[in-house]
């Protein structure tokens, strides 16, 4: 039987469908479909003997839709599930699985990953990115905005959950059948269309996903009490039975069970090969290795779920080590990038929380006496096991914008209610800033690039009017990205491991960082960021080598927008010996209020 490849779901064959399912507490299992008229019990499946169960049905064929039916001791009465693998289900209708050929023809590309030092992320979510109507976006609507992705010179989208949910909106984050695409975003092939547009515009594509809980909304038709069995009231195979399900978002997946992890496995091996997608974000890490999300709690750890991250990531780096594997922790635990085989859980970055909340702090405080250029300092500094891309860097992520959680944007935070004003706009593009030119892999979120604001929603839609309204902070963010890819071949430092924060003024508020790869011209960069409502025609500070240097970045330039003070940032030459900054050059600057400067040789 062509089941006995030991697939799993529906695989079309040539001469019918090879069904093959997981379910050990059943007595008996039928496939019912479109293709038998329904039918309760025309089409048994064999028992294997282990749990699983499988037959061939030369009657089904791609595009039918199917349910099993399953008989079990556990239940009073047989009932109807959803495949556990189906990749596509009918939501909003009845909750049938649909069996998906293989039969989308990939066209020749050139496409490869670019280098994790060049990685620029654009966080996206399917539904609300490109919404014209009332209802949600999906992929076609977002392949129409690659171009612009692409002007703005970001060259890889992270996007949020696109597993089915039930109802129209979600942010993605409540799986009850993973390997199923949401049917308002597109099928399976729209997807892989997705996919391949992107890369033809040089484009990554990473997909969040979401190991530590399945569900809590509807799973009755799918993982919950999947054959019925179940403990302590809780969700049967699939799940902890015991007090180790509980998560503030869900239960958690039985992580020790052998075919859980393998159920886990086969998603993480689909989205990397067949859908052939560049990287995976792992949702809430912390709730996979901790009972209960601590990182300093040994005595709650659970040691299977590091080891099935350890297996996850050891199977993609096996395979595709170039796909970038990424977890959002965000408890500042070097060993989740630790080696594997050095005892750590093998991601190859993560997101970086003290970064983002020191940058927070520093650029939303009311007065500009209560800006720590210490804290600063070391938000630039702070890294994972001393390897700058081993941290995601951003000044706004979904969770930190949305409603949900009672967030806003970084410019209303900065000023409610006046989020396009002038101190909303100097200081969240003076986070930008930082983020672009600190160590570590760079994301902006969606729309953050023209100034969007308020609260974020997954029903909400992009105001894209804000493009042209703010058109010159778009011009900016594409400054800052161009100058971070070392686009003039003038800022190489910017992609290089190294940095030395070598002249903190806290009484002023200004700052100033030395970032370089090899070093020399073209290649050291000089960074000044002036958090305070003040400028200076003439400041003093200290340079890494004598000569030229010229102002690649005025983030007070007027160009970016009209009332701005376009406050000289003039050429400087370096000369003469020694600061106070223990550099040997020194050189003067001007600098604008709420500022930020970038020049190199």
């Amino acid at each position: 039987m062509v089941s006995q490849q030991k697939g799993m779901g529906a695989i079309p064959f040539i001469g019918g469908v090879a069904f093959r399912v997981w379910a050990p507490f059943a007595s008996k299992i039928y496939v019912s479909g479109t293709f038998n008229n329904w039918s309760m019990t025309k089409h048994p499946l064999d028992s294997e003997g282990n749990g699983y169960w499988s037959g061939d049905i030369a009657e089904a064929k791609s595009q039918d839709e199917y349910r099993y039916v399953i008989a079990s001791p556990y239940l009073s009465e047989v009932q109807w599930r959803t495949d556990p693998y189906c990749k596509h289900v009918e939501d909003n209708t009845t909750d049938n699985g649909v069996i998906v050929s293989s039969d989308f023809i990939w066209q020749p590309e050139s496409f490869s990953m670019p280098g994790w030092n060049e990685l620029v992320i654009y966080e996206l979510h399917v539904a609300s990115f490109n919404r014209s109507t009332q209802e949600p976006g999906d992929f076609e609507t977002v392949i129409q905005k690659l171009g612009y992705l692409k002007d703005l010179g970001i060259n890889a989208i992270e996007i949020m959950p696109i597993f089915g949910f039930p109802g129209k909106f979600s942010l993605g984050y409540n799986p009850a059948l993973p390997f199923d695409i949401k049917s308002s975003y597109g099928s399976p092939n729209e997807f892989k269309k997705f996919v391949e547009q992107a890369h033809e515009y040089g484009i990554a594509i990473i997909l969040d996903v979401v190991y530590n809980h399945f569900g809590p909304s509807d799973l009755d038709t799918s993982l919950w009490r999947f054959d019925g069995w179940s403990e302590n009231g809780r969700g049967g195979i699939y799940f902890y039975n015991n007090f180790r399900y509980k998560t503030i978002f869900g239960d958690r997946p039985d992580f020790g069970r052998g075919e859980v992890r393998q159920f886990i496995r086969d998603n993480v091996l689909m989205w990397i090969e067949e859908y052939r997608i560049d990287g995976l974000r792992f949702d809430s890490t912390v709730n996979i290795r901790n009972l209960y999300g601590n990182n300093n709690d040994p005595p709650n750890d659970i040691p299977e779920g590091w080891s099935l991250m350890q297996w996850l990531n050891n199977e993609v780096n096996s395979r595709m080590p170039w796909k970038i594997t990424i977890a959002e922790d965000l408890q500042n635990n070097d060993y989740i990038t630790h080696r594997t085989d050095n005892g750590g859980a093998g991601f190859d970055t993560q997101w970086g929380s003290f970064f983002y909340y020191s940058l927070l702090n520093t650029v939303v405080a009311s007065t500009d006496s209560d800006r720590n250029m210490y804290s600063l300092r070391d938000a630039i500094y702070q890294g994972f096991e001393t390897n700058a891309l081993k941290r995601v860097i951003y000044s706004e992520n979904h969770d930190e914008v949305a409603s949900i959680n009672n967030k806003v944007r970084l410019p209303e935070a900065i000023w409610r209610g006046h989020a396009g004003s002038w101190f909303a706009r100097k200081r969240s593009t003076l986070a930008a800033t930082i983020v672009f030119t600190s160590p570590g892999i760079p994301m902006i979120f969606q729309g953050q690039e023209f100034l969007e604001w308020g609260s974020w929603s997954d029903s909400s839609s992009l105001d894209w009017s804000k493009k042209e309204r703010f058109k010159g902070i778009w011009d900016l963010y594409q400054s800052l990205i161009r100058l971070r890819r070392n686009w003039f071949n003038n800022t190489k430092g910017l992609k290089g491991p190294n940095v030395n924060v070598y002249h903190i003024n806290n009484n002023e508020k200004l700052i100033a960082f030395h970032r370089w790869d090899q070093g020399g011209p073209g290649d050291d960069v000089i960074v000044i960021v002036n958090i305070a409502d003040r400028s200076y025609d003439s400041y003093t500070l200290g340079f890494p080598r004598s000569g030229n240097w010229y102002v690649r970045f005025n983030s007070d330039w007027q160009g970016y927008s009209s009332d701005f003070g376009n406050h000289p940032g003039y050429d400087t030459t370096a000369g003469s010996f020694g600061t106070g900054d223990n550099m040997p050059f020194i050189g003067n600057i001007g600098i604008g209020p709420y500022s930020a400067l970038i020049l190199s040789q």
